[in-house]
C-alpha cells in the first residue's frame, strides 16, 4: 500500500472516532481507532521528557491505563526504551527470558495486568520526542508487515495531534469527515516544527528539547498554534530571549 493512500485511511479512522465522540480529534482517538484496526486489546499514550515529568494522556481500558502508570512508575518497559532509543520496541512476548531479565520488575507486573504482548513506539519530530504510543495484546502476538506500517501511521498521526495542529473536524451532520479541510501535511509540519526548534536552540543557547518546550510554552502563553510560532520563529519573524519577552521583528508590524 502507498504511504499516501496508508496515511489518508488512517486519518479518516481516526476523525470517524472523533465524530462520533462529537468532538475534535485527539490522541484518544488515535489510541481508539488502533485497537479497532490492529491484532491489539487495548492502547495508551504517555507524554514524555527528559527535562520535565512525563505523564499518561489517554488509554483506552484498565490494563493499558495500568501499564503506562506502570513503566512511568518503574522507569522501565517498552515505552521507556522507545523514548530513550527513539525507535520502536517490538515486544511479542513478554515471557521471552531476556525480557524478564531486562525488565526484570515491568514484565513481571504487565503480565499480571493482563499483558501479554506490548508494541511501543515513539512519535517524532526529528531529534524530539513528545511521546510514545503504546499497544498491547493478551496474548502472544507478531505484527505483520503491513500492520506494523498502520501502527507506525498511527503514531505519526499521534504525533500531529499531541503537538496541537489544526486537524479536520467532523462533519456537522454527522456524516465524518469534510474532504475539503483535511490533515496538514506532517511531513513539512514536522519539518518546520524541528526547523524552528534548532534556530531556537542558538538564539536561547539551549538543548533542542528545552528549546522545543520554549517553543511550544510560547504558543500555550499566546494562546497560538504551535505551528504558526514554528513558522514565524523560521521566517525570522519571532525571536525569543533567554531573559525576556519574544520580540516580533518590524517585518510583522
Amino acid at each position: 500500500m502507498r504511504a499516501d493512500s496508508r496515511s489518508d485511511r488512517i486519518q479518516v479512522l481516526v476523525a470517524e472516532q472523533a465524530a462520533r465522540r462529537g468532538a475534535r480529534a485527539g490522541v484518544v482517538d488515535v489510541c481508539t481507532a488502533a485497537v479497532a484496526t490492529l491484532p491489539v486489546g487495548g492502547a495508551g499514550l504517555s507524554a514524555m521528557s527528559r527535562t520535565s515529568a512525563s505523564h499518561p494522556l489517554c488509554s483506552t481500558d484498565d490494563i493499558s491505563a495500568q501499564l503506562e502508570e506502570l513503566q512511568l512508575t518503574l522507569g522501565e518497559g517498552p515505552c521507556v526504551d522507545a523514548f530513550v532509543r527513539g525507535s520502536a520496541v517490538l515486544t511479542p512476548d513478554l515471557l521471552t527470558g531476556e525480557l524478564q531479565e531486562h525488565w526484570a520488575v515491568f514484565a513481571d507486573a504487565a503480565l499480571e495486568a493482563g499483558a501479554r504482548a506490548v508494541f511501543a513506539l515513539p512519535l517524532q519530530i526529528g531529534a524530539i520526542i513528545p511521546g510514545v504510543l503504546d499497544l498491547y495484546a493478551d496474548v502472544p502476538t507478531v505484527l505483520d508487515a503491513e500492520q506494523l506500517a498502520d501502527a507506525l501511521a498511527f503514531a505519526d498521526l499521534a504525533t500531529l495531534l499531541l503537538l496541537d495542529t489544526q486537524i479536520v473536524e467532523a462533519d456537522p451532520t454527522g456524516g465524518g469527515p469534510a474532504p475539503e479541510r483535511g490533515f496538514e501535511d506532517l511531513g513539512a509540519y514536522r519539518a518546520e516544527i524541528d526547523q524552528a526548534s534548532g534556530i531556537l536552540t542558538v538564539q536561547l543557547g539551549v538543548g533542542i528539547e528545552e528549546a522545543f518546550i520554549r517553543l511550544r510554552a510560547h504558543a500555550y502563553v499566546q494562546g497560538l498554534r504551535l505551528a504558526d510560532v514554528a513558522a514565524d520563529v523560521v521566517a525570522h519573524r519571532l525571536r525569543l530571549s533567554p531573559d525576556a519577552e519574544p520580540d516580533r521583528t518590524d517585518e510583522e508590524t
